[in-house]
């Protein structure tokens, strides 16, 4: 078991998100200045991780967000209903000009020595606009809800939907639902919302409501200011869960609120070629993944692709290791594919976290 006070009675929704949805624009390989052409996924850091639940693993989800009535509004409503996620929108009109607006990023894939290049558009946002009292959390949480889920990326977007948040989290707790959050730190987002210095002012006190956390070193550091080993020198392997550990050790003293902190580990030869591991603190306890090297199509929403697997698994009952591989597994699979949302089965993901391989199914 998980060890997680995870609700085991009947609930209208066993997971829960609250965040922006945006579409990101993706030319494949070819930088943005050169492009002709682009596919367009519907993502967003907190919807990534509802999609994959339904979508993958079967779970009831939803989706707490802005919806602006407008073509793409309505692209982007297709897509939310074709991942099986429920949707819980505030509407906001389009004026024809100007917005508001669903956002856009644009992030071509990069190859080999050349990164992936990733911007915004997120000027006007439907999504930004969003506050407290915009969506009935009691009558949400009456149904019943298991899991609730925000992050660092929506936080970012104004002063309204970090409040929103802790609106959110209170009545998530209040009604018995493990909460978690992932930090999510984008250093352009908080550039534009009052620097650096304002994310660590508003994260702790989101955390400080949160059961389970999500995050890497740098956003341990950059988000929550908890200080570490330097983990910036080139000699030294982005894989060591040690260094790691030692962090959320320093995290949990400053928020004991804290049951359960992860996060994968990626060591990037190119663009193309990582290493992906993956460690889990569990009430005092550590569980650390195996090690694979996966040979990248689209790195982006690989994350949320970890976090889907590892709450799927923590929800199901699993042991801590095996809700640990199911992250890791899944969140190798999601690299595979092009676009944000997995395209994987669980049979797959299972498969993986058992120590499946590459060969040929027939």
């Amino acid at each position: 078991m998980s060890s997680l006070p995870i609700r085991q009675d009947a609930c209208a929704l066993d997971f829960l998100s609250l965040g922006a949805l945006v579409h990101r624009l993706d030319p494949g390989i070819t930088p943005f200045r050169k492009s002709r052409s682009f596919d367009v996924h519907v993502s967003g850091g907190e919807y990534n991780v509802a999609a994959n639940l339904a979508d993958c693993f079967r779970l009831r989800t939803g989706i707490a967000s802005a919806m602006v009535k407008y073509p793409i509004g309505e692209l982007v409503q297709a897509r939310v209903r074709e991942s099986g996620v429920t949707p819980f929108f505030k509407y906001f009109d389009h004026d024809g000009v100007r917005g508001p607006n669903i956002a856009t990023v644009y992030s071509d894939r990069g190859a080999g020595v050349r990164a992936p290049v990733v911007f915004y558009n997120r000027s006007n946002e439907a999504g930004s606009m969003l506050k407290p009292g915009d969506f009935d959390w009691k009558a949400i949480f009456a149904a019943g809800v298991k899991w609730f889920h925000t992050g660092g990326i929506f936080a970012a977007l104004s002063p309204t939907t970090a409040d929103l948040i802790l609106e959110g989290l209170k009545a998530a707790k209040a009604a018995g639902a493990i909460t978690s959050f992932d930090l999510n730190f984008r250093a352009k987002l908080w550039a534009v919302a009052g620097g650096a210095d304002r994310a660590p002012e508003v994260l702790r006190e989101i955390v400080s409501h949160v059961d389970c956390l999500i995050g890497n070193e740098e956003d341990l550091q950059k988000g929550l200011g908890i200080q570490g080993p330097e983990v910036t020198k080139q000699t030294e392997s982005k894989l060591d869960s040690d260094i790691f550990f030692g962090m959320i050790d320093n995290a949990v003293k400053k928020f004991p609120n804290i049951k359960a902190v992860a996060t994968t580990l990626r060591e990037v030869h190119s663009t193309n070629r990582h290493d992906w591991g993956a460690v889990l603190w569990l009430n005092g306890k550590k569980y650390v993944s195996p090690t694979c090297h996966l040979d990248v199509t689209d790195r982006i929403g690989g994350g949320d692709g970890f976090a889907a697997g590892l709450i799927y698994g923590l929800i199901s009952g699993r042991t801590p290791e095996e809700a640990l591989r199911l992250g890791w597994a899944h969140g190798a699979l999601l690299t595979t594919y092009p676009g944000d949302v997995s395209l994987a089965t669980l049979d797959e993901v299972e498969a993986f976290a058992k120590g499946g391989s590459a060969r040929v199914q027939r």
